[in-house]
């Protein structure tokens, strides 16, 4: 084992490490569904916070926190798959467009998005008859209705359509897609 090494740094050094130019931060890459979905993130935290200090330190359990943390988490998910469809973030399998001519690749990753964009087309008509069935269904722990969070499913399910029409003239534009060119995909996204 080679010991470790420190280099001495003086006083006046550390310092002045700090008095660097602080880099402008760039908030235009979210889009809304980033900032709905953190907040949905923080709702749900201070929810599951509220049930282990009920329940643990106060040992009177707060029934409701669970059920609201649930339903947050369910929104937390669907706007996060809103954000994975508009920066092309899911998981998929790309090898096969290494094997196969250009040409054919290209009408595959078309033949893709039509399917996916066929895919949340399909899932907004059943997410709107589902939330139509139990538009009055009530919360079991709280008197609230829950049609506030499957709303939320519909309209994630609504910006994941919009997003990945967004994607597919994106992809025409650009003339290839993630599944095509993952190489140049790596970093931040579109």
């Amino acid at each position: 084992m080679t010991p470790e090494v420190h280099t001495q740094v003086t006083a006046e050094e550390l310092a002045h490490s700090f008095e660097e130019e602080a880099v402008p931060v760039d908030l235009s890459r979210y889009a809304v569904e980033d900032w709905v979905t953190l907040a949905a993130f923080w709702g749900m935290v201070v929810c599951v916070f509220l049930q282990f200090f009920t329940r643990y330190v106060l040992n009177n359990s707060l029934a409701w926190t669970e059920e609201v943390a649930i339903n947050f988490l369910v929104v937390v998910v669907f706007l996060g798959a809103a954000m994975c469809v508009r920066l092309s973030r899911h998981i998929h399998v790309d090898v096969l467009y290494h094997y196969l001519p250009a040409s054919a690749g290209r009408f595959l990753a078309l033949f893709v998005d039509a399917v996916r964009i066929g895919f949340f087309v399909y899932m907004c008509v059943l997410m709107w008859r589902y939330v139509s069935i139990v538009a009055r269904e009530r919360m079991t722990t709280i008197d609230l209705p829950r049609n506030v969070f499957f709303y939320a499913v519909f309209a994630a399910f609504a910006l994941m359509l919009v997003r990945s029409i967004q994607v597919f003239v994106g992809n025409l534009r650009r003339g290839y897609s993630v599944l095509e060119r993952p190489g140049a995909f790596d970093g931040i996204g579109e």
